[in-house]
């Protein structure tokens, strides 16, 4: 039986990296060690669990499942060890130049941003965001620690991740003032209208949207599922402010209730309530566990929390 003191606890670090990448030699650039050297410490992972850890298929090299059951409590562990190891400094908000990094949805930057940088202006003048799309990183760059917040809404999350709701939010409808629609108010009348359709969630390259699939498609389309009915949307954007314009040249944009409101005050457009009902959505921010200890961070994380919850 192994050890602790048996073990170089560098294979660990490996392990990790060729869990999570499924391939020795962006392993070892990860590692900033040579292809030779990571190909060494897989043999001799492989001898010391007994297992052949990755193993070359059709699709490239796939953990086997003695791996796959390892990953989380490993990842655990080496999150354990890097905060223990992280040195503790004050963060100094009015003079610092830290560059924060936050991954959100076109929705999340066009109704959270503003104030956050108005927050900023006042408490933190030198820091800087880099705001990202959803296309640009990947759940792994969050989980390392890569992008410092990601803001929108998710279905499933790694459980390693921390998270804070920000928001609950409802569905509203921008309608040209001038449109049919707005005479006979019905879901048949609804129906009828062209629609405009946004969204943007999730990680990775996006991909062309189907119509048909309603489950793509997300809250409003899932909603007239249910009631057995479709709409017709001759345009899809990942981009609200695009669909608020659209709506401006007459298409029907149903959308959330805060991005909405960014153009309550145009006089081309009316709010309206959708004439069914649509759950409402829940914005979240996530962090990884890399980060949860460090004091500009937590720091960064409260005045996002904050401006959040300012109405």
């Amino acid at each position: 039986m192994n050890t602790i003191k048996d073990i170089d606890l560098n294979l660990l670090v490996y392990l990790d990296v060729l869990l999570r990448e499924r391939n020795v030699t962006r392993a070892a650039a990860q590692l900033n060690i040579t292809q030779p050297a990571m190909s060494n410490g897989l043999k001799r992972l492989r001898n010391l669990l007994n297992d052949p850890i990755l193993v070359r298929t059709s699709e490239g090299m796939m953990p086997t499942q003695r791996a796959l059951d390892m990953q989380e409590a490993l990842r655990t562990v080496l999150y354990s060890v890097e905060e223990m190891i992280q040195p503790v400094r004050e963060f100094e908000a009015a003079t610092s130049d830290r560059v924060f990094r936050i991954m959100a949805s076109d929705y999340a930057a066009s109704t959270l941003m503003p104030r956050l940088l108005e927050a900023l202006d006042e408490q933190a003048p030198n820091v800087s965001l880099d705001i990202m799309t959803p296309s640009d990183i990947s759940f792994h760059d969050v989980e390392n620690g890569k992008v410092d917040l990601a803001i929108n809404r998710f279905e499933k999350l790694p459980q390693s991740f921390h998270q804070k709701v920000l928001w609950q939010d409802e569905f509203s409808c921008l309608i040209h003032k001038d449109h049919p629609l707005l005479q006979n108010y019905t879901l048949d009348e609804y129906l009828k209208a062209q629609h405009v359709w946004v969204s943007k969630t999730g990680f990775g390259v996006g991909v062309g949207m189907d119509p048909h699939d309603v489950q793509k498609l997300g809250w409003v389309d899932e909603a007239l599922d249910k009631l057995e009915q479709r709409r017709h949307i001759k345009v899809f954007t990942r981009n609200y402010h695009v669909a608020m314009y659209l709506a401006r040249q007459g298409l029907v944009a149903t959308l959330p209730t805060r991005a909405a409101a960014l153009y309550e005050s145009d006089e081309l457009l009316v709010k309206k309530e959708p004439p069914f009902t649509i759950p409402g959505l829940t914005l979240t921010m996530i962090w990884s566990p890399l980060l949860q200890h460090d004091a500009g961070h937590r720091w960064f994380r409260q005045i996002v929390a904050d401006t959040a919850a300012e109405e």
